[in-house]
């Protein structure tokens, strides 16, 4: 049977996921708390919460993933990577997730230990490629996996047809979705799910989108992630740099485009980078909602 998020997936209403990092400090830690609270009459149909580099994060990632389930009325997905563990060690963390009640993983090969750019090795013992890690998680017949996927080609495939024949393997493995890295061109997703379609893939793909709230920082995180910032997209944020509430605003509304740009090219739904940020992200759901574009959360009335 379908997990609860291919359902929803599945369903006529597009979705709405938020994406988390979890924090370093105890002080970060408590305003993301806020700021998972504050999302949460958004309804979103899930959030996920990512692993750090190598899984760094590890034990922060689970802890915010058992908070979640337990304190609120959020779905997590938790992140898990292949680097620097053995197909024991993944195993172990698997069972340790079931006993959590946890069942919800988005499985990803993750960044090469060395950092972006550096030649991905792996762990000796362990996974070279995110596929068998689903196949591994969905053979226990208790996980929902959800995996990643990239419209602009992953920066390590040497072409879009061999990105799009990984994403297929890795749904014939056991996705039941795949959501995107953050990109800012609606074309872009179009013809990736197109050329995944070609190959006989129906899997659903969730676009990932990053309103721009800080241009400096997205040009750094476009660079490392191998994304494009379209260099019409950065002039135009470099004529109000100079205006933190422009920026804002040309931000939430170049969001609010390309969302509605998606939706009406029939995405399932739509996926948030938050940065672990509010404002933005419910700002694009409002003007979505207003322009009658976007469902309305149970009880919001405003809407």
């Amino acid at each position: 049977m379908p997990s609860t998020i291919r359902r929803r997936l599945d369903a006529d209403q597009p979705t709405l996921s938020l994406e988390f990092y979890p924090p370093k400090t105890a002080a970060g830690q408590r305003s993301l708390w806020e700021t998972v609270c504050d999302l949460e009459d958004l309804a979103p149909d899930f959030v996920s919460i990512t692993y750090g580099a190598a899984g760094s994060t590890r034990d922060r990632t689970l802890d915010l993933v058992r908070r979640i389930r337990s304190e609120t009325s959020l779905r997590p997905v938790m992140h898990l990577t292949c680097v620097g563990s053995t197909r024991d060690e993944l195993a172990a963390t698997a069972a340790e997730l079931l006993d959590a009640g946890i069942t919800d993983v988005l499985a990803l090969r993750g960044d090469p230990p060395g950092g972006p750019g550096a030649e991905w090795e792996a762990t000796a013992g362990g996974f070279r490629y995110a596929a068998e890690l689903v196949e591994l998680l969905a053979g226990l017949g208790a996980f929902a996996v959800g995996v990643a996927a990239f419209p602009e080609g992953h920066p390590e495939s040497p072409s879009m047809t061999d990105d799009v024949r990984h994403l297929a393997a890795k749904c014939a493995a056991g996705a039941e979705y795949a959501i995107t890295q953050f990109f800012f061109d609606a074309k872009q997703y179009t013809a990736f799910v197109e050329e995944l379609r070609a190959v006989g893939c129906a899997t659903p793909v969730v676009p990932g989108l990053l309103p721009v709230t800080n241009p400096a920082q997205t040009r750094r995180f476009a660079a490392k992630a191998g994304a494009s910032f379209p260099p019409e997209l950065d002039a135009a944020f470099q004529e109000v740099e100079h205006d933190p509430d422009a920026v804002y605003e040309f931000g939430v509304d170049q969001a609010v485009r390309l969302a509605e740009d998606l939706l009406a090219a029939g995405a399932p739904g739509l996926h948030f980078y938050t940065l672990n940020r509010v404002a933005a992200t419910r700002d694009v759901c409002t003007r979505l909602r207003r322009a009658s574009v976007w469902r309305t959360p149970p009880g919001d009335a405003s809407a």
